[in-house]
């Protein structure tokens, strides 16, 4: 790889941090003015089934109820929002909305009482997308990445389990929500994006006339014919 491309590559993945920065800059703006203001605005959380509850489904994401649990957040929206803007940029944007709005939808329609706020359910949706979407478009380099994310997050399987999330006080139902909508989406775009590697057909040409040079062996050259010698006695 020569010096240009390494730039070019450098400069590719600082721009797959651009979105997932400022996503977490937002919330950490958010909850700085709550602790400087001493405010409050876990009350733009998701109500279910409450009318003043819908405006949560786009706001959820970005409120968080303390320090500990914005700090929790920011890591793996930062590594996983960069993951899926550097290998499916084609589609990152539209995939990270439709996460936000639909984890924020399905939490709003079928949630417990009481207010859900926090980006885990963004979180969720991530990185199973990831973990998906490689083994369904068969790529080498995007199954490696679905490896890496089970690797780093496959643990997250645990959020999903009522028992062990409500003892924590956590949102098992957005949990769940981005588990299911992270699925859905892998398999919906599965043909959008990076797809599988194809065999360059230059190289198959060059390996079949290499076969070809192969088992084409030279006869060996016939001897010349000539007048058959005669002695005599």
């Amino acid at each position: 790889m020569s010096s240009v491309e390494v730039k070019e590559e450098r400069a590719r993945l600082l721009r797959s941090f651009i979105v997932p920065v400022a996503f977490m800059a937002i919330c950490w703006i958010v909850k700085g003015i709550e602790e400087i203001f001493n405010l409050d605005f876990s009350f733009l959380g998701i109500k279910p089934l409450q009318a003043d509850g819908i405006l949560g489904i786009f706001l959820f994401h970005f409120l968080h109820g303390s320090w500990s649990h914005l700090c929790a957040n920011t890591l793996p929206i930062i590594v996983l929002g960069a993951c899926l803007y550097y290998f499916y940029k084609p589609i990152a944007t539209k995939i990270g909305l439709l996460l936000i709005f639909s984890t924020g939808l399905l939490t709003w329609c079928g949630a417990r009482g009481g207010v859900h706020i926090g980006a885990s359910a963004l979180i969720y949706g991530l990185a199973y997308f990831l973990m998906l979407s490689g083994f369904i478009r068969r790529n080498r380099n995007l199954v490696i990445v679905s490896f890496l994310v089970i690797f780093l997050y496959g643990s997250l399987i645990w959020g999903i389990y009522p028992k062990y999330a409500i003892e924590n006080h956590i949102s098992w139902e957005g949990h769940l929500a981005g588990l299911i909508m992270g699925i859905a989406l892998a398999i919906v775009y599965r043909k959008e994006g990076p797809q599988r590697e194809k065999p360059d057909e230059n190289d198959d040409d060059a390996d079949s006339d290499d076969d070809d040079r192969y088992w084409d062996v030279p006869e060996p050259p016939k001897e010349e014919l000539t007048q058959p010698r005669y002695f005599r006695h």
